[in-house]
């Protein structure tokens, strides 16, 4: 709570002065014998230190649903103990448990294509269904969809807010914040109040890396955000994935880049899977992967059957698509855009339709 001091500098504090009280009663010249604390920093402590209320903060948590730890806690992630600037505090609304450290970062462009979403959607999905616990930034776009693929296998996914918790960004993901709160973690590292800004989401990158065994990046620019979490994660010696794209899209170069450069490049699962075949017993490993990731059993209106038959017999594109079910162009890419989530189909280049692997070896 004390504004310019960082987990690095009350590392060095702890080391200098030998606890975290000792920070909190110490004067300007012990302060100061700490290495990088200088006057200015040490001023800031000594005013600040008096004035800010721990308790008021812990009861603010408190009524917004939430707890706060610390790394002397035992549900603090040991993977965060190691890296070089591990949160002070957390602030968690939902559970951390031992098993989330077999975890998966995946993160991309807020204005990710429809491609790009359906490929997170999909991997995360599958991860989950795996054991993996996905990991993201709650984020517009690839953030979104992966954590959403994660709900809807049933597995356990974390959102790391830019953010404090009573100021979520953005705010039209309220209802998904709470839904990965039942079946997983909302986290951030901000106190109550703290509204996210340009400075806090590249900050917070480090922690959807040091949670994660290795992170996916779906799309972005070369120079686009979601680059700062795979540069952490590089940094932090995590496994760094990309997910291939189109040459003549903006949003696959900074996959590309991370590709040339030596991430591994991931067409399905099992590219993933097999970095961590030590965690995953040989059967789930050993199967199909539309046994490990089928597609979930899903209800279909009459529009959406009447699309499924017109596909049984061959891929089609959306033009003909239209034409062999009768249906309007704009009323039939919402048709199709809600099969793709549910992984009944899958488009292709050329705007081609066909049915999911599963159905399509049903035939």
């Amino acid at each position: 709570m004390i504004e310019g001091l960082g987990p690095v500098s009350v590392r060095r504090l702890i080391d200098c002065l030998g606890s975290p009280k000792a920070i909190l009663e110490a004067d300007r010249e012990t302060l100061m014998e700490a290495r990088g604390v200088g006057e200015k920093l040490a001023l800031k402590i000594l005013v600040q230190r008096d004035s800010i209320d721990a308790f008021e903060e812990i009861d603010k948590a408190a009524d917004a649903g939430a707890r706060i730890i610390t790394p002397v806690d035992d549900e603090y992630p040991e993977a965060l103990k190691a890296i070089h600037d591990p949160p002070l505090a957390l602030y968690i609304k939902g559970r951390l448990l031992p098993a989330d450290v077999k975890a998966i970062g995946i993160v991309g462009s807020r204005s990710t294509s429809h491609y790009g979403l359906n490929a997170a959607d999909r991997l995360a999905y599958q991860l989950g269904q795996t054991g993996f616990t996905v990991v993201s930034g709650l984020a517009r776009g690839a953030d979104t969809a992966a954590h959403n693929g994660a709900l809807k296998s049933d597995g356990r996914t974390i959102a790391v807010l830019g953010g404090a918790l009573d100021c979520l960004y953005p705010p039209e993901n309220a209802e998904l914040a709470d839904k990965i709160s039942k079946q997983g973690a909302v986290i951030s590292e901000y106190c109550m109040g703290r509204q996210a800004d340009r400075m806090t989401f590249p900050y917070r990158n480090r922690i959807i890396s040091g949670l994660s065994m290795g992170v996916l990046l779906i799309e972005s620019a070369v120079k686009g955000g979601s680059m700062h979490t795979m540069e952490a994660a590089t940094e932090q010696g995590r496994t760094v994935f990309a997910l291939p794209g189109r040459i003549d899209t903006p949003g696959a170069r900074g996959p590309h880049l991370l590709i040339k450069n030596g991430a591994k490049l991931v067409e399905r699962l099992d590219d993933i899977l097999e970095e961590y075949e030590f965690l995953i017993p040989p059967s789930e490993l050993d199967a199909p992967e539309s046994e490990t990731a089928a597609r979930p059993d899903v209800p279909l209106n009459e529009q959406e059957s009447k699309i499924v038959e017109a596909l049984w017999q061959e891929p089609m594109d959306a033009d003909s698509l239209a034409r062999e079910t009768g249906m309007k162009s704009h009323e039939l890419s919402g048709l199709l855009l809600g099969l793709e989530m549910k992984r009944v189909i899958r488009t292709l280049p050329g705007r081609m339709v066909e049915l999911a692997d599963d159905l399509r070896q049903m035939k």
